[in-house]
């Protein structure tokens, strides 16, 4: 029986080259679309734009708005630091403890995973990462949910931290910590459906087309396939987590918890409510995991081709 080749890596780690493309990735992303995130956010937290008719203003006049009202493309770019931590710390670390997990579940280098294991591997990832990236999101959120001119509005990612930390204490690092971790399953029903996909289309090939000259345009279609798949099923979570992230302080009077949240979501606005923003979402989304996609693969394929 021939001897298995070890993979190629870049930096020396299969791991960390997963984790130096996520990082790359979850950049490119941030910085191209976070005025999506932006608008998504504000919508989520049910932000009042009204115009003159006293009306709740669409998706493009909530842009318009925000570049008349607020700074042009700084106040569209409000929230970007802790936005870009966010996201570059947590692509980077899902990707390295993904890699990592998935290679604890295999008996040989190249035993293909099932459905279930890519699930499990998913999950676990994305409950580590959860923890240790959540202060980033709370800053985000609570910046892209209010203008620089509103009192007691953050200035920056360092300014939201400190002012948190004096205010809430750990608490406040870990608000929505929760519906945080039933995103955890958001994550895990992308990655698997993404896995899964990938397997198929590997397959198919027979040993015709080398896994690293796959098309570009075949890791998009997968990525954002998978991604609204799980973003129907799961999009709620984003709403419940948004509005307890929002709310500043160790009393919330709107507010109380997940299961008051849930409720006074459902008393006020019903099922509607959870979903918020959704639409600004999908077209946030598509292109944010296309580009995040794309970004990652290709940078997978680089540290495979080059590396020793």
């Amino acid at each position: 029986m021939p001897s298995q080749q070890p993979k190629k890596t870049f930096t020396g780690n299969i791991a960390t080259d997963q984790a130096l493309a996520g990082f790359t990735a979850g950049a490119v992303s941030t910085v191209l679309l976070h005025p999506m995130d932006l608008v998504k956010t504000r919508f989520q937290c049910k932000f009042s734009y009204l115009n003159a008719s006293k009306t709740r203003l669409s998706t493009s006049e909530t842009f318009a708005s925000i570049w008349k009202n607020e700074g042009g493309i700084r106040g569209l770019y409000r929230g970007v630091s802790p936005n870009f931590a966010g996201a570059t710390a947590s692509w980077g670390m899902y990707f390295w403890w993904y890699t990592i997990i998935k290679d604890w579940m295999r008996e040989n280098p190249n035993e293909q995973l099932g459905a279930a294991q890519h699930l499990l591997a998913s999950a676990e990832a994305g409950a580590l990462t959860a923890v240790c990236t959540n202060p980033f999101w709370v800053v985000k959120t609570r910046m892209c949910a209010t203008r620089a001119a509103d009192v007691g509005a953050y200035r920056s990612l360092a300014d939201g931290l400190t002012r948190m930390w004096r205010e809430e204490g750990l608490r406040g690092f870990y608000k929505g910590m929760i519906p945080a971790f039933f995103g955890v399953s958001h994550g895990a029903l992308q990655f698997m459906a993404y896995e899964e996909m990938k397997k198929l289309r590997i397959n198919s090939m027979k040993g015709k087309k080398d896994v690293n000259k796959m098309d570009t345009l075949e890791y998009i279609t997968m990525a954002a396939t998978s991604k609204i798949f799980a973003t129907v099923c799961t999009y709620p979570y984003q709403v419940l987590r948004s509005r307890l992230q929002s709310q500043i302080g160790h009393e919330n009077t709107l507010y109380n918890g997940v299961i008051g949240t849930v409720k006074t979501i459902y008393r006020n606005e019903a099922i509607g409510g959870f979903y918020k923003g959704m639409g600004i979402n999908i077209v946030r989304v598509l292109p944010g995991t296309c580009v995040t996609f794309g970004v990652y693969e290709g940078m997978s394929k680089i540290f495979r081709m080059y590396g020793n």
